[in-house]
């Protein structure tokens, strides 16, 4: 490997950093990737792609198919077998959100109502198993054990980290390093290996492997934070799910965990009531954003990601300079300049 590290963009600086460099690399390459995702979610049951379809074409981005492609050009292959892994890492992603959805209660999805409110938990929770069991048949049509081993172990990471993330909620006393264990699990995971996999099927080093694990991970990290950051400072509108949401379940993210750390006798008393779902009032949440204001915490959620997106674009360093290690880049300020 032979490149250079480069900066992430201070959060004042011009112009808005986007995915579209990203979308635009790897154009062909995901059209291929969604022609897969169209016939594997088909089903004599009507209601299976009805169900899948709805969250599969609900508007999002598909950052994590999209890594596994940029990340197989950052290396230079030029072979196919990455187009039915990145639609396998879709389907994971997609039957996590069905799962989620169901777990937290939602009612919106990227701005949509989620599919559990229009067809009921029944419905979404058999769904995603299907789509589970589809990108299981990808992975194993592909016929590599690695390949099979790094996705298989990331599902079940994944679980472990919602669940987790379940047995913490309504816990007042969760701590920064076992919040950093969730969001590792539940996000991060899925992130490294959609990229660690294009390094895999490339027959790359171990160390463009790791790298590219590193990269994804990192920005996993780092899109984690800045999501839990922007449920106190955005609306529905802008964040695709209900305002508060986060505040309203119990769950302590890190703005609720340094604003608790951080508040008076008082504040901490009302931080605890909240998460054990005794103040969740609109007048509450409000209370809730004005003390995570007060206390910076927003402020310093939004400088851990930060500097885990840096760690993401270091890891990558040493690849060849060109378009798809800029849309890397990119894709890095991205993710942490949602919030501003």
């Amino acid at each position: 490997m032979n490149g250079t590290v480069h900066q992430l963009r201070p959060s004042s600086a011009p112009g808005t950093p986007s995915l579209e460099p990203m979308v635009q690399l790897v154009a062909g390459d995901l059209n291929a990737v969604n022609a897969v995702i169209l016939d594997r979610m088909q089903s004599d049951i009507p209601l299976i792609p009805e169900l899948a379809g709805h969250l599969i074409a609900g508007g999002g981005k598909r950052m994590r198919p999209m890594l596994t492609l940029a990340s197989a050009r950052l290396i230079g292959y030029t072979g196919a077998r990455h187009h039915r892994l990145a639609a396998a890492v879709e389907f994971i992603h997609t039957a996590t959100l069905l799962h989620d959805d169901v777990v937290d209660g939602s009612d919106l999805r990227r701005g949509k109502r989620t599919a559990n409110i229009i067809w009921g938990n029944p419905a979404s929770v058999l769904v995603g198993d299907f789509l589970f069991s589809r990108s299981f048949e990808l992975m194993v049509e592909d016929g590599s054990l690695k390949v099979l081993k790094i996705l298989s172990n990331t599902s079940a990471t994944i679980a472990e980290g919602e669940v987790n993330q379940l047995t913490a909620a309504r816990r007042v006393d969760l701590g920064e390093d076992r919040y950093l264990d969730i969001i590792g699990a539940k996000t991060a995971a899925l992130f490294a290996a959609a990229c660690r996999i294009a390094a895999v099927v490339a027959e790359r080093p171990e160390g463009e492997e790791a790298a590219l694990d590193t990269y994804g991970r990192n920005l996993g990290i780092a899109f984690q934070l800045v999501d839990d950051a922007i449920d106190y400072v955005s609306d529905a509108g802008t964040m695709g799910k209900d305002a508060g949401d986060d505040f309203r379940e119990g769950k302590m993210t890190l703005p609720v965990i340094l604003a608790r750390a951080r508040g008076t006798a008082e504040e901490r008393a009302f931080w605890k009531d909240a998460v054990e779902g005794r103040r969740a009032s609109d007048e509450d949440f409000a209370h809730a954003v004005a003390l995570v204001s007060k206390t910076r915490a927003v402020d310093d959620t939004l400088a851990r990601a930060r500097h885990y997106g840096q760690r993401a674009i270091d890891a990558i360093g040493g690849f060849a300079d060109g378009r798809a290690k800029e849309a890397m880049v990119e894709a890095v300020e991205f993710a942490v300049a949602r919030a501003y």
